[in-house]
């Protein structure tokens, strides 16, 4: 059926170019980088910088103003918790008591579908029991959205026609804005779940009632509601008709002004009014609040939009910026007394964008890169043009089936999703490389070309035999690569969400080059290497007009015409035999290798863009020319070697197997983690102040902290926040802050995100557009350089620079900054204040997944869980002390808890005092709760916008204990009492917030890694020291209090668990899969050698990036450790993923070689040790060349990815290691599967002639 369907698509080459077109245009449709082709309409798959790897959960959110957390957590959130926790597929519940609200998290299993848990919990909601919670109180679900749904930040800003900032607006102003315009007109662009406010003040009308002229009056706190809710209401009496027209009839009372409260009566006697104005002074304030939003020192109001679960980032935050753009026009100004203009703009201080594309960039680059590599190495080894492009044709075409693919399954596309198509490049080429040569051997041998009768094979003939020769071959060696990537579709948990997408996307590529390979190649090489012969005049018309499309490319700017101009030129000599046809095909050989080469100079830069293309290029020509070099020496003297094993095959099998024993040795000792991480190209600095700061001291550090890092040079913004938004996505105290850190790109980038050359005088100044310089450090400058200081500038921004091809980049960072982790160091330094916490080093969207997954603000820590909070953080500082003293625990990032801590001052009413006096609790309760915090009245309606009324006393009335002693509390005899007669006042340390998981007390101890620790590796320390601690007694544990190591490492431990099963279940596949290829158990077991000693070669690998002396030298000034981001790998979850892509690949080499092996001998069929021999290097001889072009192309193909820097290299980087290393020792296994064949044979033979 196989080989039928290729000989019916060779016959029928139409068919196969429409299929062909199909995959071209709808992967182009479905592409996820945004190309317009202007004929094609665009419907991309879903993008993303990672995968959302958080945990299935809904959130529960319940207000109660005014309540601590102590009261908050026994009314509320343990009645919920309990009721909860029988909901089918609940995994775990953590909740978060906070002053006046709730935060409950439901953590579903993996399987559970997401809306389908909403539904049950609302459910749950509905029917909760009368009496469960407080009257008032309704528990609401949260948005439909995950942690990582927070995907775009913005603040309200005064600006001028110029851009620059204005002010002139207050705060509780823009927060009306923000509140009743901005926030509805985001919140309904596609996708956004919700829009939640951050900052400034919410404004409400306030009445500071006088208690002596209330006594006075002989007016209580109750007339002063009463008249307020009485003056407030609005009416509606149906209609009235007159003159045959119907008329609605509205009664119009609502407050719209202070004046309308000053005057509601509070009571009238002897037609005397009491107003509320006589007893009271109105006036408009802000609400308590319980989140401060500051930028670089100066307060500010802003919102954060979550996207929808499901939804697509990339489009939702296009869909919101075109809602600003539409919004933004009916945004108030205002002209200031300066004359200016100051115009309220939506300004981003948080955008994914940015992430998503420089990740895809870095990605699509280095699929880019990799192809122009590929083309080189089938161009060099092949030596043949059109095979070149044949086999070079496949990897855009499979890329592209694989995006259709992804859109088709619903896969989004993200780093670790498209690096499946990157590390699956070696074996997509080999597929391609194993048909191409074998159609060659057969157009090219002789033997093959005529039949038994001497007539020669058509074309189509000889096409479809070179197929149906090696069709066998390559779907075995697929189909092995495929089953050993089944072991990561098992993966569970956050490594499953994280690594499925790559595995789905490696086997989609795989299949598509199958399918290229088999069914659209043999036709196209069908027509491409027919023979023909074409006119004169038809070759010269073809040529000119090959040398015209040449002039106009360069015309436009594309120097590549030249190259177009240079084949026509070539050419036209062949057609005037001026030149061979040998000649023609070596100069056109040597032309495209030479603009490949300087493609990749141009677009790889591995030196840096800060140094010259004539570097880069003498660079790429030394690593790609001499690797390519090695290897044409190796297959040259490939036979004598091979005849030297085959001779002393005990010494030549102590080789892998010294290599297998290395490589078992280095992976025990090789240190383990979950996930490098992922470089988002922002910080997220996380501290926290002592529990007692109240919501001014928190204000003047938050501020300190902004402007202490907005002075470090490499900072582009800096936006802190305290508190929490008005969303239950975010449940902070306003002890913890959340400084949002976008630091500059390394090299100034243009408006659209892209590195730019900018114009530089002849002294090494850049120049600007006012006429004006500026001096970078990191440029040489002419001693003799003399400029007036008004011409000269420190600083700019890329509309100040003038974009020019032929000028050099633009270095934002400091000469001595050469990485993120060193703006990291000096974010460090400047934040080092008194009472204010050390934080991990974290990033937005990292931060989110950890704290997801475990509740925690740290990648790694301790869950301490105990019968009373005081135990709990009693116990925590003890673990501190310890962690401090474990070696690779980075000791000014451990922090225990401190739950008990924040000043309560107790009410103790004196119930016999009460009873003297006629009054009950709630009177006292009551007076109390409007004079202190302020009782909450009614809401005026004005327009759109919605206001509160609150009654209180004065501020200097009740700014401490013996202020509130006095306040007065009206008794049945008209007189008043002090409530000093009443209480008694005393000072407590109570808990700020109080934690808790499946309603068991929880606290928490955070710590970190120092960096080249392992993750895994610190916390077994860590757990050992403990261990040893209470075993010596030093260490006692408290009755009823437990603890447990929690962090992202458990993800470490999960995966392990899975892969220990899974692997050896897959290599079991692969092995059956061999076994039926070849029958014979032997032959696939020498097959299976390359996998362990590929295996053995990527530890070796791992192990000397960690070694300080390997490549520890400079070549053209590149420190080569620093140029390949050598330093120590941990086993990861990431590295294990390389290693399973590796198995593949090697397999792949080893079918080859064992299938020719096996074709030879049942030719030749030799029947002596010398036949024996002689054939196995005659087969080993002609395989050899696919073989080393498969190890070639994956090791070339990879050196972009592991110089690479961008976004999303960090993932990258250590799925390569292994390939790499892998495929440079399994280079043994070229002689050890035809060593082990040929003895087997010979085994055999001697068990004949006994």
């Amino acid at each position: 059926m196989l080989n039928k369907s290729i000989k019916f698509l060779i016959e029928n080459k139409l068919v196969a170019l429409l299929l062909l077109s199909l995959f071209v245009c709808w992967g182009i449709i479905s592409t996820p980088f945004n190309w317009d082709t202007g004929i094609l309409t665009s419907n991309p798959v879903a993008v993303d910088a990672i995968p959302d790897i958080g945990e299935n959960q809904q959130i529960v959110f319940s207000k109660w103003a005014g309540r601590s957390p102590q009261d908050i957590e026994d009314q509320i959130t343990y009645p919920l918790t309990t009721t909860l926790l029988g909901i089918p597929g609940v995994k775990t519940i953590r909740s978060s008591s906070m002053f006046g609200f709730s935060s409950i998290y439901i953590i579903f299993e993996e399987d559970v579908e997401f809306y389908w848990t909403r539904s049950r919990i609302l459910e749950k909601i509905n029917s909760l029991p009368s009496g469960l919670l407080p009257d008032g109180v309704n528990p609401t679900l949260g948005p439909d959205a995950t942690g990582l749904g927070q995907i775009y930040w913005y603040t309200l800003e005064g600006r001028d026609k110029d851009g620059n900032v204005t002010g002139g607006w207050d705060l509780q102003e823009l927060r009306s804005i923000q509140d009743y315009y901005v926030k509805y007109g985001l919140a309904s662009a596609g996708g956004v779940s919700e829009v939640a406010s951050i900052g400034g003040y919410v404004q409400e009308y306030q009445i500071d009632v006088e208690p002596e002229k209330m006594r006075q009056y002989g007016i209580g706190l109750g007339d002063v509601v009463k008249a307020v809710k009485g003056s407030n209401q609005d009416i509606g009496v149906q209609t009235l008709e007159m003159n045959q027209a119907e008329y609605l009839v509205r009664g119009l009372g609502y407050v719209k002004s202070i004046s309308d409260l000053e005057d509601a009566v509070v009571t009238s006697k002897d037609y005397t009014s009491i107003h509320i104005k006589d007893i009271a002074n109105v006036h408009l304030g802000p609400q308590t609040r319980r989140g401060i939003l500051d930028k670089e020192g100066a307060e500010v109001v802003g919102g954060v939009v979550v996207a929808r679960y499901g939804a697509n980032p990339l489009e939702v935050i296009t869909n919101v910026k075109e809602q600003i753009v539409e919004i933004s026009s009916g945004l108030p100004s205002k002209v200031l007394k300066d004359g200016r203009t100051s115009q309220l703009t939506i300004v981003p201080f948080y955008d994914r964008t940015e992430l998503i594309q420089e990740t895809l960039h870095t990605l699509s680059e280095a699929l880019t890169l990799e192809i122009l590599i590929t083309i080189l190495v089938i161009i060099v080894m092949v030596f043949n043009l059109r095979a070149s492009i044949l086999i070079s044709g496949l990897l855009p075409v499979a890329v592209l089936m694989v995006f259709i693919a992804m859109k088709l399954f619903n896969v989004d596309a993200n780093i670790v999703a498209l690096s499946g198509i990157a590390i699956a490049i070696g074996t997509m080429v080999d597929v391609g490389v194993i048909l191409a040569e074998n159609m060659i051997r057969h157009l090219e041998d002789e033997k093959l070309r005529f039949q038994e009768n001497g007539v020669e094979y058509t074309t189509n003939e000889i096409i479809y035999n070179a197929t149906a020769e090696v069709s066998g071959a390559i779907l075995t060696a697929v189909l092995t690569t495929i089953i050993s990537f089944l072991p990561v579709f098992t993966m569970i948990g956050a490594e499953g969400k994280l690594f499925r997408p790559l595995a789905f996307t490696k086997t989609m590529a795989l299949t598509a080059s199958l399918v290229i390979a088999l069914f659209l190649i043999p036709p196209i090489a069908a027509f491409l290497f027919r023979k023909r012969s074409l006119k004169t005049a038809t070759k010269f018309v073809i040529n000119g007009l090959l040398i015209i499309l040449g002039c106009i490319a360069i015309f436009y700017g594309y120097w590549l015409g030249l190259l177009l101009i240079a084949f026509g030129a070539v050419a036209f000599l062949k057609i005037r035999s001026f030149i061979s046809s040998k000649q023609e095909n070596l100069i056109s050989i040597i032309l495209s290798t030479l603009a490949i080469v300087i493609l990749l100079a141009e677009y790889w830069r591995p030196l840096g863009f800060d140094r010259s293309i004539i570097m880069n290029l003498i660079f790429v020509s030394i690593i790609c020319f001499g690797l390519l070099g090695v290897f044409t020496v190796f297959k040259k003297y490939y036979d004598q070697i091979l005849r030297w094993a085959l001779e002393h095959r005990l010494l030549f099998l102590t080789i892998p197997t010294v290599v297998l024993i290395l490589g078992v040795l280095i992976m025990r000792n090789t240190g383990k983690e979950f996930m490098p991480a992922l470089n988002e190209g922002s910080f997220l600095l996380m501290p926290t102040s002592l529990p007692h700061a109240g919501v001014e001291e928190n204000k003047r550090v938050l501020q300190q902290l902004d402007m202490a890092v907005a002075s470090i040079p490499e900072i582009e913004t800096v936006v802190g926040k305290s508190g929490r938004t008005e969303s239950a996505l975010d449940p902070a105290p306003l002890s913890m802050y959340e400084n949002m850190i976008q630091y500059k790109s390394e090299y100034m980038r243009n408006n659209n995100g892209e590195r730019q050359r900018y114009k530089v005088n002849d002294d090494g100044l850049f120049v600007l557009n006012n006429d004006k310089y500026i001096i970078n450090p990191n440029n040489d400058i002419n001693d003799d350089a003399i400029y007036e200081a008004s011409k000269l500038k420190t600083t700019a921004t890329n509309r100040d620079l003038i974009a020019d091809d032929d000028g050099e980049y633009y270095r934002n960072w400091r000469p001595e900054i050469n990485s993120p982790d060193d703006i990291w160091n000096e974010i460090v330094k400047v934040t080092k204040f008194p009472g204010v916490t050390s934080a991990p080093k974290l990033q937005p969207i990292e931060t989110r997944l950890v704290m997801l997954q475990t509740g925690m603000r740290a990648p790694m820590g301790i869950k301490v869980k105990g019968p009373d909070l005081k135990i709990i953080e009693d116990f925590g500082l003890q673990l501190e002390t310890i962690l401090k003293e474990v070696n690779g625990v980075k000791k000014q990032a451990v922090f225990a808890d401190r739950i008990v801590g924040k000043p309560y001052l107790l009410i103790d009413i004196k119930r016999k005092q009460l009873a003297r006096y006629g009054l009950t609790i709630m009177d006292v309760q009551e007076v109390l709760q409007v004079a202190v915090g302020g009782m909450y009245l009614t809401q005026t309606v004005e327009g759109r916008e919605r206001y509160g009324v609150r009654v209180r006393y004065p501020r200097e009335l009740r700014s401490n204990p013996e202020d509130l002693k006095n306040i007065y509390v009206p008794i049945k005899n008209g007189t008043q009492v002090p409530v000093g007669d009443l209480v008694d006042i005393r000072y407590e340390q109570g808990p700020q917030v109080i934690k808790s998981e499946d309603t068991f007390l929880i606290g928490y101890v955070l710590f970190d890694k120092l960096d080249g620790f392992a993750e895994v590796n610190v916390v077994e320390s860590a757990q050992a020291r403990i261990e040893q601690k209470i075993e010596n007694g030093s260490l006692i544990v408290p009755q009823g209090v437990s603890y447990r190591f929690t962090g992202t490492y458990e993800n470490q431990l999960r995966a392990e668990k899975t892969l220990s099963i899974v692997v050896p279940m897959a290599l079991l596949i692969i092995f059956l899969i061999l076994y039926f290829q070849f029958k014979s158990v032997a032959t696939s077991l020498m097959v299976f050698t390359g996998i362990s000693v590929a295996f053995a070669g990527g530890f070796i690998m791992i192990w000397l990036y960690g070694q300080d002396w390997f490549f520890n030298f400079s070549l053209f000034g590149e420190n080569l450790r620093t140029l390949f981001n050598m330093k120590t790998i941990n086993l990861s979850v990431a590295v294990w993923v390389g290693f399973i892509a590796l198995f593949g690949i090697a397999t792949d080499d080893g079918v080859v070689m064992a299938t020719y092996l096996t074709q030879t001998f049942d030719r030749e069929n030799p029947t002596d040790k010398r036949g024996i021999r002689l054939a196995t290097l005659e087969a080993a001889g002609k395989r050899i060349r696919p073989c080393l072009m498969t190890t070639v192309t994956t090791i070339l193909a990879l050196l972009p990815v592991l110089t690479s820097t961008g976004k999303g290299s960090d993932i990258m980087i250590p799925m390569a290691i292994p390939i790499f290393g892998g495929m440079i020792i399994d280079i043994t296994s070229y002689f050890l599967v035809p060593v082990l064949y040929s003895w087997k044979k010979e085994y055999e033979l001697k068990k004949v002639y006994k």
